[in-house]
């Protein structure tokens, strides 16, 4: 069987799924002496996920915690489909791509650690964060060169629209 190129794998995306704790954030977790759970996201990712929506993407937020600044987080940025607490990341991942009405080919999926390898290995784009364990990294077609939490997210954003010739246009919008 023919080996895929990254090129031919981000031709087509339409549907950006990601983690949450170790990709949207640096993957500690902060409890705040009220019960309340703290969480830091890196800002070049919120931007990076509003220029992925202008570009008429699709995007979701896939946990295996909960926590309410997640919600938070996605209300500003936009994102409707949030699946938090998922035992099971994969049929949570097919799950969001039939809803969505989206072919999971169509699906990148960026994770680090082990619960995201089944989703990893069933979607058309897996990513490893650059801090990713081993075997989420084995089983990525695409590892960041970025840690989760400092801009991985944002990274494989402009993979992707440069691999599909927007990142340019959506650039070029700002320089006027």
């Amino acid at each position: 069987m023919a080996t895929v190129s990254l090129q031919e794998r981000c031709a087509k995306i339409e549907l950006l799924v990601l983690d949450v704790d170790g990709v949207l954030t640096d993957g500690r977790i902060i409890h705040g002496g009220d019960g309340v759970e703290i969480k830091e996201f890196h800002v070049r990712d919120g931007s990076g996920i509003k220029l992925w929506q202008k570009a008429g993407k699709r995007v979701g937020i896939l946990s295996g915690r909960a926590c309410k600044a997640v919600d938070i987080r996605a209300a500003e940025l936009g994102i409707d489909t949030v699946v938090q607490g998922a035992a099971d990341k994969q049929a949570a991942l097919l799950a969001m791509t039939t809803s969505l009405g989206v072919q999971v080919e169509q699906t990148c999926f960026i994770g680090d650690d082990l619960p995201d390898v089944p989703a990893l290995r069933c979607c058309g784009l897996a990513v490893a964060v650059a801090d990713a364990c081993r075997e989420a990294s084995e089983d990525a077609q695409y590892v960041t060169r970025l840690p989760g939490g400092r801009g991985a997210v944002r990274e494989v954003i402009e993979v992707i629209l440069r691999c599909q010739g927007l990142w340019q246009k959506l650039v070029d919008a700002y320089r006027r």
